[in-house]
C-alpha cells in the first residue's frame, strides 16, 4: 500500500515536471478570489443590516470593510515585499483576494440596496 502511494506521488507529467508539486496560479487565483467573494459579500450584506438596525451611516460601514479587505490581503503584500524568490504563490494568491474583495465590495452595495438595508 505505501509503495503504491509513493510510486502515485512520484509519477511525472510528459514534461518531465513531478505532478504534485505545486498548484498553479489560476487554481490558486480563483481559491482566493472565490474565499473573498464570499467572506466579504456575506459580511458586508450582515454590516448593512446592522447599520440599518442601528441607523450608522453606511458610508462608515463601507470604509470599515475597504479596511478590513486591505487587512485582508495584508499577509501576502508582507510576503512579495520580503520574499522575492518564493512570491509566485503569494502574488497569484494577492490577485486573487484582491479581485475576490472588490467584487464582493462592488456587488454586495447592490445586493444590500434591493433588500432594503440601503
Amino acid at each position: 500500500m505505501a509503495r503504491s502511494l509513493l510510486k502515485c506521488m512520484q509519477t511525472t507529467h510528459a514534461t518531465g515536471n513531478n505532478v504534485g508539486e505545486f498548484l498553479p496560479d489560476y487554481l490558486i487565483r480563483e481559491q482566493a478570489a472565490v474565499g473573498a467573494l464570499v467572506a466579504f459579500g456575506v459580511l458586508r450584506v450582515i454590516g448593512a443590516m446592522f447599520a440599518y438596525e442601528r441607523g450608522w451611516s453606511i458610508a462608515v460601514v463601507a470604509k470599515c470593510f475597504i479596511g478590513a479587505a486591505v487587512l485582508y490581503c495584508l499577509p501576502q503584500i508582507f510576503d512579495l515585499l520580503t520574499q522575492m524568490v518564493g512570491s509566485r504563490a503569494a502574488g497569484a494568491e494577492l490577485e486573487g483576494k484582491a479581485a475576490g474583495c472588490a467584487i464582493a465590495l462592488f456587488c454586495a452595495p447592490i445586493l444590500a440596496h434591493r433588500l432594503g438595508f440601503e
